[in-house]
């Protein structure tokens, strides 16, 4: 047991946020998701487990917190930068200091164990420092950090430029690298996917699931927590309960607990109803009294099975018809050209009546600017668009969550649709959670996610037929993404749609639109197809994972990413087009693979195939060398050669510095 939370409670100003709870991280390695809805006490419990917020006593309770060891915990929000003057890669670099002091020591015992007079403490310090060393990252640290720069956005030439120079966004990044860098035997993090790209989203989920140390993790990004975690704590009405398994699990788990309670909980109460019929009918009627009685003591000898806590599951409703119904063609887009100052890209596409389309990419891209274009908000640089006959649009924009104004949330609502009776008002309202007294707040007294809700409210009321949503999930907890995929599944209009969230995307896009550094690629099939392609390249080596990240790398990048002739109308903004390439195909018609992208796709799987196989054959034969080596180290004989011992450990550690080269190889491959 690493770390332990008994009866704990937590107050705030009388209110309480966390109840009587038990919480366990039971390995070093356990990777723990907590889940509940927002407010619920997640990031109190964080708080807690890091020492920011204390337990409050309650009398005649036992509560505790009990750690194995003296194990280091690190949260983002303890992370701040005392001097804002010094470089990136100064402030980054504090975080090795103990690796580097270890490589010193490590060093200095070699110089010690290399002199006659060496005794076996120092061999048995060395052993277990280099072991130490080893388990912090101390082969590997300089290309770690240099991944993790690159991963978030940040350029080499960014290690030299003063914390001050950099964004309020980036200097947060900033400080998740440093996090992550300095190996926490417990990593706690709040919403760590908030405000990252797709891409780099899914790179996180690879690194926190090898990560081999503890970590809790509060995020509503359920495809996320689907990928890292073994282990789910829910926090519902005040208390906590743990559940074995990813997100997934635990939704079924729950469902079935909750079932099996509320059934058992069910038949226990006919049970009691008949015997107690039974008494009631035979306790007056001298032969039956001792039966009577019998019955009687079953019932008080019964267990009572309660009801089950009804799921903590309010949220908006949001179901309506629109206004009129438009025709078959919705949207016709025709070598389009969007961006402000310089083109962001060139695309074509069109959508029909009923389609739900979903837009990805990296941050930057142009998927906002996509949005704002179709709404007319800003100008198209060149190409054309147009729309269907009949076509009526709502228009979400993500700064709405931002949206201040003096007036009660009443009476900007009421602007909006003056001829609307206070009743109407407050039953659309109400429908999105903004009821009682919450009516009269003004609108900047609104959370993120009140806000969210309240231009949600006025869109649905207008009725649109089309739905143009940008990021809309934000500032969401899961039921509210929940309630608002199946509001959008059942939307019998059309819905085009930006969204981070990729169990979102999955769930309701019909259609996707990929939106890369340097093109744009149409999936006919949206997300699992998207999913599916991403998957076959991760078999590909460097040079193919650009195109991951939509940037088109010589001429198998342009087959993978570019135009299908009979798909889409893709181009690169700065390039020439094809001519064959620059006509309109529909992207109604089914994909097809042409023979030369099968071709080059199967040639180089033929080779990173047969790559893998020499770089397996040669991390196999450099194990074995090192733990024969490492047996001769163990060797008895050798206990007092120091000189031997010193020679065969660093053997070892350069034969392990070249199979960490061939094992990140192999992972590239």
């Amino acid at each position: 047991m690493l770390y332990r939370i008994d009866n704990a409670t937590v107050q705030y100003a009388g209110d309480t946020i966390l109840d009587n709870i038990r919480f366990e991280i039971r390995n070093n390695d356990e990777k723990i998701a907590v889940v509940g809805r927002n407010g619920c006490g997640k990031t109190t419990l964080l708080k807690l487990i890091c020492g920011e917020v204390e337990l409050t006593r309650i009398d005649g309770v036992d509560s505790r917190i009990a750690r194995t060891g003296d194990p280091v915990i690190g949260y983002l929000r303890q992370l701040t930068f005392e001097d804002e003057h010094i470089t990136l890669d100064e402030e980054i670099r504090k975080v090795f200091k103990p690796i580097i002091k270890m490589q010193e020591r490590l060093d200095e015992l070699v110089r010690i164990m290399d002199s006659p007079s060496c005794d076996e403490d120092k061999v048995e310090e060395y052993t277990a420092l280099q072991e130490k060393f080893r388990d912090l990252g101390g082969y590997y640290y300089e290309k770690e950090y240099d991944i993790l720069l690159k991963r978030f956005g940040f350029l080499p030439e960014d290690k030299n430029k003063p914390l001050s120079d950099f964004s309020g966004g980036q200097r947060t990044k900033l400080a998740f690298i440093k996090l992550l860098l300095s190996k926490p035997d417990i990593l706690l993090l709040d919403e760590p996917t908030n405000h990252l790209d797709i891409s780099t989203i899914e790179w996180l989920e690879g690194y926190l699931k090898s990560y081999n140390r503890a970590l809790v993790i509060v995020s509503h990004d359920r495809l996320f927590l689907d990928k890292i975690v073994d282990t789910v704590y829910e926090i519902e009405h005040h208390r906590m309960k743990r559940y074995n398994g990813n997100y997934t699990t635990f939704v079924k788990l729950k469902k079935e607990a909750y079932d099996k309670q509320l059934k058992d909980h069910i038949a226990q109460a006919k049970e009691i109803e008949r015997l107690e019929n039974i008494v009631e009918r035979f306790k007056n009627k001298p032969t039956k009294v001792s039966m009577a009685r019998s019955k009687l003591k079953a019932i008080e000898h019964m267990d009572i099975i309660e009801a089950p806590d009804r799921y903590d599951n309010k949220s908006f409703r949001a179901e309506f018809e629109p206004r009129i119904e438009p025709g078959k063609d919705i949207l016709f887009v025709r070598n389009l050209e969007i961006g402000y100052d310089k083109p962001l890209c060139r695309l074509s596409f069109d959508i029909k009546r009923g389609e739900r389309l979903g837009i990805i990419g990296g941050n930057g891209i142009g998927k906002s600017t996509l949005l704002k274009t179709l709404t007319e908000i800003i100008p198209a640089l060149s190409g054309e668009f147009s729309y269907g006959t009949n076509v009526e649009i709502g228009y979400f924009d993500q700064q709405m969550a931002r949206y201040t104004s003096d007036k009660t949330v009443m009476d900007d609502f009421w602007d909006s649709y003056p001829t609307l009776t206070q009743t109407e008002v407050r039953n659309a309202l109400g429908a999105l959670l903004i009821s009682g007294d919450d009516v009269f707040k003004e609108v900047s007294m609104l959370s993120g996610g009140e806000k969210v809700r309240l231009a949600l409210a006025k869109i649905f009321k207008s009725k649109p037929n089309v739905l143009i949503l940008d990021e809309p999930t934000n500032h969401m907890d899961i039921v509210g993404k929940e309630t608002l995929e199946s509001m959008l599944i059942d939307f019998p209009g059309t819905v085009i749609f930006v969204s981070h969230d990729r169990y979102f995307v999955k769930k309701v896009a019909t259609k996707l639109l990929f939106m890369g550094e340097d093109s744009v690629k149409w999936y006919e099939f949206g997300y699992d197809q998207y999913e599916q392609e991403m998957e076959a390249l991760n078999s590909y080596d460097d040079s193919y994972r650009d195109v991951t990240r939509g940037k088109v790398t010589g001429a198998t990048g342009t087959v993978l990413l570019g135009h299908p002739a009979d798909n889409i109308n893709t181009s690169r903004c700065n390039g020439n087009v094809p001519k064959e390439q620059s006509q309109w195909h529909s992207c109604q018609e089914p994909l097809q693979k042409s023979a030369q992208q099968s071709y080059l796709e199967g040639k180089e799987k033929a080779r990173l195939e047969k790559k893998k196989k020499k770089l397996e054959e040669d991390i196999e034969r450099i194990e074995g060398e090192i733990d024969r080596r490492k047996e001769e180290l163990a060797d008895p004989s050798n206990a007092s050669d120091y000189i031997k011992l010193s020679e065969i450990q660093n053997e070892i550690d350069g034969m392990e510095e070249e199979l960490l080269l061939l094992m990140s190889q192999w992972d590239e491959i």
